[in-house]
Order: C-alpha cells, then sequence, then structure tokens
C-alpha cells in the first residue's frame, strides 16, 4: 500500500515544485518589466524677451456729403496730406501702401433710417505703414495729431500692430534651453527617488507662445500683445525619461 502511493506522492510533490518554480519565475519577470518602466515625465520651460522686429500703422480717413464727387475729392485731398505726411516722418514710397476705398450710399441701402440722412455719401480711405522700423513708427503715432490740425478725420484708430517675426532664429536655442531645463527637473527627481537618470522615453515640444511683455503684470491697462514693442517668448517642452 505504501509503495504504491509512494508514485504518486512523489509525482505531486515534483508538479508541486515545478509550479513554485514558474511562478517565482513568472513573479521575478513581472519584477524587471515594472523595474524597466519606471519613467518620470518633467517639463521644461523656456522664456525670452525680444522686441517687435516688424510694425504696421493703418490710417482710415473719411469724409461725407450729398455730392460724390466733391467728398471723393476732398478725400483725394486727404491722402495727399497723408502722404505728405509719412514722407516727413521718414516713410519711404514702399512702406505705404494704399488700402481699401470705400463708397457708401445712404440712399442705396436696403434698409433706409426713418427721417432724412445727414450726408447721402460716406467715402473713406486706408492707408497702411508696413515698416521694419518700429521706433519710428512709435515717434509717428505721437504726432497723428497734426494730421487732425491739417483737417484730416481719422476713423477707428486702433494704434500701430507690433510683430515679431524672427521666431525661426531663436527656436532652436529655446528649444534647448526648455530640453535642459526638463533634465535638470528629472535628474532632481531621481536623487529624491534614489534612482539613476536614463534615456529619454518620448519627448514633445509644445507650441511656442508670443505673449506681451507687460500684458501679464498689468492686465488690460498693458494693452494686448500686438499693442506692446517688447515680447515674451515662452516654449515648454514636455520629456518622459526612463529611470534605473
Amino acid at each position: 500500500m505504501e509503495k504504491q502511493l509512494a508514485g504518486p506522492v512523489i509525482t505531486g510533490a515534483l508538479v508541486a515544485m515545478g509550479v513554485a518554480f514558474g511562478g517565482a519565475a513568472v513573479g521575478k519577470g513581472l519584477v524587471d518589466a515594472r523595474t524597466g518602466d519606471r519613467t518620470v515625465t518633467v517639463r521644461g520651460l523656456s522664456e525670452k524677451e525680444a522686441k517687435a522686429d516688424l510694425a504696421l500703422l493703418p490710417l482710415r480717413f473719411a469724409r461725407a456729403g450729398d455730392s460724390l464727387s466733391e467728398v471723393q475729392g476732398q478725400v483725394e485731398g486727404d491722402l495727399a496730406t497723408v502722404r505728405r505726411f509719412l514722407a516727413a516722418e521718414g516713410f519711404s514710397a514702399s512702406e505705404v501702401d494704399l488700402g481699401r476705398l470705400q463708397v457708401v450710399d445712404q440712399y442705396a441701402r436696403e434698409y433706409q433710417p426713418s427721417g432724412r440722412v445727414g450726408a447721402r455719401y460716406q467715402v473713406s480711405q486706408s492707408v497702411i505703414v508696413r515698416t521694419r522700423n518700429v521706433d519710428r513708427v512709435q515717434v509717428t503715432t505721437r504726432h497723428l495729431n497734426e494730421l487732425v490740425r491739417q483737417g484730416v478725420v481719422l476713423q477707428d484708430y486702433r494704434g500701430p500692430a507690433y510683430l515679431f517675426t524672427r521666431l525661426n532664429e531663436v527656436r532652436p536655442g529655446m528649444i534647448g534651453e526648455a530640453t535642459a531645463s526638463a533634465r535638470s527637473g528629472a535628474e532632481q527627481f531621481a536623487r529624491d527617488s534614489h534612482s539613476q537618470l536614463g534615456g529619454i522615453s518620448q519627448a514633445t515640444q509644445g507650441s511656442f507662445e508670443i505673449l506681451g511683455r507687460d500684458e501679464v503684470a498689468l492686465g488690460s491697462d498693458g494693452g494686448d500683445e500686438p499693442s506692446q514693442v517688447f515680447k515674451k517668448l515662452r516654449v515648454v517642452t514636455t520629456v518622459t525619461y526612463r529611470l534605473r
């Protein structure tokens, strides 16, 4: 009877040992996999102050009256005055573009106001200064009252727009700074967790932002980004490093 039981007992013990060994191997495999998948994700920031390198100064002026030819003649006179003014401010003819001419006939409108309108025709003309000389535009905006004194009626004046167009020149350096910032944060995390920093597992470059330098500090009083000569460039990179 004991001999009959010996075979199954030994066989069962061997099976149990095999299962235990296999379970231990699987467990070790899971530990190794989890250790290999340990990562840290950090963000790196780079900010840079820059000055606008392109300025746009739109000027729109208008006249109104009951004689179209007379009103149009007045607008042409205003256009000549504006051109002389801009030339005196130091802008070349190539920096001054003629914009849209708009003519409105109050009597031709589909929905006419009740009663008599003040003037039948309204004629407006726009001129756009486009220049790399940002400083000159800043000075010119302080002299626009001279146009008013000469009888030019400016409409919807919102000031110049200042643009930064050299983003491709500063992009590589800023990405490098943001990546270095991210690595510094990852190294600190690795030290705190008693780990060693490995290679990059994944990296994402965020979009570049161009903000007004004083936009955040001054709020609406500082104006929006296009109205500010000095800009704040910003990029954030997200990098995932392996930990050993």
